[in-house]
């Protein structure tokens, strides 16, 4: 079948690709496979409306590496259709590549991927992460000190302060705020897109659900309640009476924690290393994304999307599930 004759628009693929899971290119046709030939990488394209065009750039990418490909049936989850091309070779330059891409898509290289099938654990951050705001600096701006705060946040974000002291003297800024502020901001927290799909397909397969956050116990208990989430690492905002004592009590939950809780987590649900996933924004995930075995970089600051392996620009929190259901479907082929 030759790529000529496939429509278009990827999504409409799955109705001509019917005789088997995978296709090799041989010439400018498609023959079909019953396994894949490769398994040293996989490439991953994500969007909403994926195009021939944009399939045929990422082959032409490959050709000139020297790598040969495989693809697998097109799927769509939700609202994000998915392509995923079994590679002869991981290459690193690659994954450069995905990331400088202007596309209205994401591609992700990767060497290997998790699999639903077998017992696994996303563990992610919080703020701007798996809600869309910094709960912090939400506080600051109801207790009238929001720029000085938004500004410390953003540097620490950057990866220009040390997280923990940044994290103190952005409380200390709070004190004397009245504690009702934490409740406002807990009861507007608006969910990141996908969060709700990502929590669900992944519990109804068996994983385990955590955050690791910087923020805060008050709103991370929140999202446990109404999530059904497995665990919840954060911090404890100091209280006096009715006002916030400006405070933090107790272990930072700072980068190191964070890495410290998937490796805890990790053992006490008898995940295997190669099932973990880690997800964050910001410079303090880093140390947690680069040691899960899928370390995805959602909307994030610039050197974490230089840092990770997986750089989510255009999507949402959708994409980790298609990530997971694509390593399911290449796990089932080999």
């Amino acid at each position: 079948m030759p790529f000529s004759s496939l429509p278009e628009h990827l999504a409409d693929w799955g109705h001509r690709l019917t005789a088997a899971p995978v296709y090799l290119p041989a010439g400018d046709a498609l023959q079909p496979a019953t396994s894949l030939p490769f398994a040293a990488g996989y490439l991953v394209l994500m969007g909403e409306s994926l195009s021939r065009d944009q399939l045929l750039a990422t082959v032409k990418q490959l050709a000139e590496r020297g790598v040969q490909w495989a693809l697998l049936t097109p799927f769509t989850l939700a609202e994000t259709e998915v392509v995923v091309l079994a590679l002869s070779a991981y290459d690193s330059e690659l994954v450069a590549w995905c990331k400088q891409q202007t596309w209205p898509l994401d591609a992700v290289h990767i060497e290997r991927l998790p699999t639903q099938s077998q017992p696994g654990l996303i563990l992610m951050d919080m703020d701007s992460t798996a809600i869309q705001i910094e709960c912090i600096d939400e506080i600051a701006r109801l207790a009238g000190v929001g720029e000085q705060v938004s500004a410390v946040t953003a540097a620490a974000m950057q990866g220009k302060l040390e997280f923990a002291d940044s994290l103190r003297n952005r409380v200390a800024l709070l004190k004397g705020a009245p504690v009702s502020i934490l409740d406002t901001v807990a009861a507007n927290m608006p969910l990141m897109p996908g969060l709700t799909l990502l929590v669900d397909g992944a519990q109804a397969a068996g994983w385990k659900v955590a955050i690791a956050s910087g923020g805060f116990t008050r709103f991370a208990g929140k999202l446990q309640q109404e999530l059904g989430l497995d665990h919840i690492e954060a911090n404890e905002m100091g209280v006096e009476g009715e006002t916030l004592s400006g405070l933090v009590h107790g272990r930072i939950v700072d980068s190191q924690v964070k890495a410290q809780t998937l490796q805890k987590l990790q053992a006490d649900y008898g995940v295997a290393a190669t099932q973990t996933v880690a997800i964050g924004d910001g410079a303090n995930d880093l140390p947690m994304l680069k040691l899960a075995a899928l370390g995805v970089a959602i909307h994030a600051k610039p050197i974490v999307r230089e840092q990770a392996q997986v750089a989510i620009r255009q999507g949402d929190l959708e994409t980790v599930l298609c990530l997971l259901q694509a390593g399911t479907r290449i796990d089932g082929l080999l």
